[in-house]
């Protein structure tokens, strides 16, 4: 079989999540990478570590000397067979480390030692960040956005991804963007984020084409924080307003941060640790706003919310949710949109249920 030559064909790569060997040291993968990388260093962090300062005080040779001495024998053997096994689930993809140079040069003369031709990615993580960052900005310049809004619980990522070219932030950034928007699982690194977002919006653009579809966000959603670009353009695009009665938006609430929310801590920690994380997340993330919502305010909410704790534990039940679900958004979270949206009000394009919205998207950008 020909061997597959080395590539600059970055665009290529990220629109269909060609897969790529990561072989840098880990401390580097976990500071950011790609979404289709996985992380099969050639030396750990220690290793790295070492021969960095080796090169600094001893120059290349020494340092390359170093490396072999630390990366030999077992050690070596096991970098090798990881490598086999990525080159074997993943026979279209290439390997890369920071510059394209040394590392990844290396890892292939291995590879190859040991039977396999494997391609690498000029200009390794940094020409691929580079090439990110310089289009993420030219369809931020470019590209037409929609922003949908609404009062909070009005389900908008379920009826953003009804629309024709939708773009979830909150699913990259891995939270639903309040107080009480942290998943079970961790957030991306900010790196992480700005790269997920950047090949997202890549493919929305090459793929589908038409303006974007993004929910209305500030700018930071947990604590990953949207390019300050993508911020003003959105501050000036056109926004569709999504509305439901508040009995819905209590319906949405409670499914999604108590019945959901529950299942998530259940699946990863157990019966008994996943309830009381369940329980721990709820109350803490009320206590986050404590300051907004005043002192009296927030313990009466804090009250009622432990009540419903306490009768979801003893019953099952999660009736009791809605009281204190209904009074923070009618209390606290709407007199906040409400006004924000009153500063927007030239930008609307349509309001109304999920059906006028998803009707409205797809007759403006028939497909």
């Amino acid at each position: 079989m020909a061997s597959r030559p080395d590539t600059d064909d970055y665009l290529n790569l990220f629109l269909n999540d060609v897969p790529l060997m990561d072989v840098r040291a880990p401390v580097e993968f976990g500071k950011g990478s790609f979404p289709s990388a996985e992380n099969a260093p050639l030396m750990n962090d220690e290793e790295r570590h070492r021969v960095g300062i080796c090169y600094k005080e001893k120059g290349q040779d020494k340092a390359i000397e170093l490396g072999h001495q630390l990366v030999c024998g077992d050690v070596k053997a096991q970098r090798i067979e990881a490598w086999k096994r990525f080159t074997t689930r993943h026979p279209k993809g290439y390997l890369f480390c920071f510059r394209g140079g040394l590392r990844s040069r290396l890892t292939q003369e291995w590879i190859r030692d040991a039977g396999i031709d494997y391609p690498l990615v000029k200009g390794g993580y940094k020409a691929l960040r580079r090439f990110l960052i310089d289009t993420f900005e030219d369809i931020v310049e470019t590209a037409g956005f929609r922003i949908l809004s609404g009062r909070t619980g009005t389900g908008k990522t379920r009826v953003l991804h009804q629309l024709p070219n939708p773009v979830d932030l909150e699913g990259i950034a891995n939270h639903r963007g309040s107080s009480f928007g942290r998943q079970v699982t961790p957030q991306p690194a900010q790196i992480d984020f700005e790269n997920r977002l950047a090949v997202a919006m890549l493919k929305a653009h090459h793929k589908v084409g038409g303006p974007m579809y993004l929910e209305d966000e500030s700018r930071l959603i947990g604590r990953c924080s949207l390019p300050e670009s993508l911020r003003t353009k959105m501050a000036q695009a056109p926004l569709l307003v999504l509305e439901r009665p508040l009995p819905e938006r209590v319906d949405i609430i409670r499914a999604d941060y108590v019945e959901g929310m529950l299942a998530d801590y259940v699946a990863r920690d157990g019966e008994e640790a996943g309830w009381l994380n369940f329980r721990d997340y709820l109350l803490s993330a009320i206590d986050r706003i404590r300051k907004r919502l005043g002192g009296e305010r927030h313990q009466k909410l804090r009250a009622l919310m432990e009540q419903a704790l306490d009768q979801q534990g003893a019953s099952g039940s999660t009736a009791d949710h809605d009281a204190w679900i209904e009074s923070l958004l009618r209390d606290y979270y709407d007199p906040m949109y409400d006004y924000q949206l009153s500063q927007k009000e030239g930008r609307i394009l349509v309001r109304g249920g999920p059906d006028t919205i998803t009707d409205y998207a797809k007759n403006q950008h028939p497909r």
